[in-house]
C-alpha cells in the first residue's frame, strides 16, 4: 500500500499542475493511449490533426497547436512502445504572457492501467481519466436504523455521504384511536413497522443500485429492528450484507460508529486504515515511545534506518530553498512553502540557488532506506490533526 500510496500522490501533485493550466484558445492538446496501443498509429493520427490544424483562423492558435503537435510527434519517437499502464501526454503553450509563447510538453505514466484512447485539443488539458485513478474503488452502502429513524449514506475511501432519512409513523398514527381491539391495535402497528421496513428497502434500491464499485451493505443500529428489517429482506436480491453490528444512534453518529465497528469488514478501505496507523502514531507520541514527528527528528531517524512506516500528509507542501546572497556571498537554506528572491541583512539579494520538494526528499529517502511511506489525508479528523499538529510529518519507528 505504502509504494500505492506515493505513486497516487505523484500523480496527484501532477495533476494539481496541470489543472492550472489554461490555454488563450483551444491550443492544449491531451493524448491518451492504453496499453499496448501502436505507437505508430497513434503518431498517424497527430499528423492527420497537424494538416488540419493548419485550417485554425487564428494565427497565434494555430502556431501553437502546430508546434505542440510538432512536438508530441518528435517526442512519441523516443518510445518503441507504450508502457505497461499506457500513457498520457500533455502540450500546449503554458505561457501567461501573450505574443511569449511557451510550449511545454508533459507525460504521465499512471499507477493504473489507462482504459481510454484519444486525442483532443481544448482551452483545458483533459484529465478525467487520470483524476479517476485519484478515487477509492470500493464503494459501501451503510445503514443505520431503529424502529423509529433510519439514515442511508455511501462510504467510499474516506467519504461518508448521506443519501437519505426515513422516519416510522408506526406509532403516531395510532394515537388517540380509542374504541379498537389489542388485536386490531397490533395489526396496524405491525403493517406500519413492514411499510417503513419496505420504504428502507426502496431507498436502498434507489440509492445503492448501479453504484461503480459497488461492494455491499453494512447494517447497524440498536436493538432488533435491524434484525427483523433483515428477516424481511424488503430490498433487491443482490444486495450482498457483509454484516450486522450494534450501535447507539441512528443519524451522523451512529454511521461514524458503524464505520468503527465495522472496521474488520473494511479493514482495507483508507478510512479505516488510515484512522488506524494514526491512533497507532499517536499512541507512541502519547507514551514517547516508538514515533517521532517533525522535518529534523524524523529526518535523523531515516538516516539512522529507525523507521518502519514514515507518514507524510497530502497537504504538507514545503520547499527545501539555498539561497545566496550576490552582494555579501551569505549563504541560507530554509524551508518555505513560496520560492522567492529576499532581502539580506546586507541589504544585497538574496537569490534561489536551488530548490527540493520535501515530500519528494524525504520519500526518496525512505526508498534507499526500504522504508513503507503512508500519505496521510485531511479528509478524516485524524489526518488533519495529523497535518495540524504534527506539520505532516513523522514517523513510526523499529526502535529508539
Amino acid at each position: 500500500m505504502g509504494d500505492k500510496s506515493k505513486a497516487m500522490y505523484e500523480l496527484k501533485k501532477k495533476l494539481k499542475f496541470l489543472r492550472n493550466v489554461s490555454g488563450s484558445g483551444t491550443e492544449l492538446i491531451s493524448v491518451y493511449m492504453p496499453p499496448k496501443y501502436p505507437i505508430a498509429e497513434m503518431s498517424n493520427k497527430l499528423r492527420d490533426e497537424y494538416g488540419q490544424a493548419g485550417n485554425i483562423k487564428s494565427k497565434t492558435t494555430r502556431k501553437n497547436v502546430m508546434d505542440a503537435l510538432e512536438k508530441i510527434i518528435q517526442y512519441l519517437k523516443t518510445f518503441r512502445e507504450v508502457p505497461g499502464n499506457g500513457m498520457a501526454i500533455f502540450c500546449g503553450n503554458i505561457s501567461t504572457q501573450p505574443g511569449n509563447p511557451d510550449i511545454q510538453i508533459f507525460s504521465i505514466i499512471p499507477p493504473e492501467p489507462i482504459q481510454v484512447q484519444f486525442y483532443r485539443c481544448d482551452s483545458q488539458f483533459s484529465l478525467e481519466p487520470l483524476e479517476g485513478m485519484l478515487a477509492a474503488r470500493d464503494v459501501y452502502g451503510l445503514v443505520v436504523m431503529d424502529g423509529k429513524e433510519a439514515t442511508l449514506a455511501l462510504l467510499k475511501g474516506k467519504t461518508t455521504k448521506i443519501i437519505t432519512k426515513l422516519h416510522s409513523f408506526a406509532h403516531s398514527k395510532l394515537g388517540g384511536k380509542g374504541g379498537q381491539s389489542a388485536r386490531r391495535y397490533q395489526r396496524i402497528i405491525e403493517e406500519e413497522i413492514e411499510n417503513y421496513y419496505k420504504r428502507i428497502g426502496e431507498s436502498m434500491d434507489a440509492s445503492f443500485l448501479n453504484i461503480t464499485n459497488f461492494v455491499g451493505i453494512i447494517i447497524g443500529g440498536p436493538g432488533p429492528a435491524k434484525e427483523n428489517f433483515l428477516k424481511l429482506k424488503p430490498f433487491n436480491y443482490q444486495f450482498k450484507i457483509l454484516g450486522v453490528v450494534d450501535t447507539g444512534y441512528t443519524d451522523e453518529y451512529g454511521l461514524r460508529e458503524l464505520t468503527e465497528k465495522a472496521a474488520p469488514i473494511i479493514s482495507e478501505q483508507e478510512a479505516v486504515r488510515e484512522k488506524k496507523i494514526i491512533d497507532l502514531f499517536l499512541r507512541e507520541v502519547a507514551r514517547e515511545g516508538l514515533a517521532v514527528y517533525g522535518e529534523e527528528k524524523v529526518k535523523q531517524a531515516l538516516l539512522g534506518n529507525k523507521v518502519e512506516v514514515l507518514l507524510i500528509s497530502e497537504k504538507l507542501d514545503l520547499q527545501r530553498v539555498k539561497l545566496k546572497c550576490s552582494n555579501c556571498g551569505r549563504e541560507v537554506e530554509k524551508l518555505t512553502s513560496s520560492v522567492s528572491e529576499e532581502e539580506c541583512t546586507c541589504g544585497g539579494k538574496m537569490r534561489v540557488m536551488g530548490e527540493k520538494d520535501l515530500v519528494e526528499e524525504f520519500i526518496e529517502l525512505a526508498e534507499k532506506k526500504g522504508t513503507k511511506v503512508e500519505m496521510i489525508s485531511t479528509e478524516t479528523s485524524e489526518g488533519n490533526q495529523f497535518f495540524m499538529g504534527f506539520h505532516g510529518i513523522g514517523a513510526i519507528l523499529r526502535y529508539r
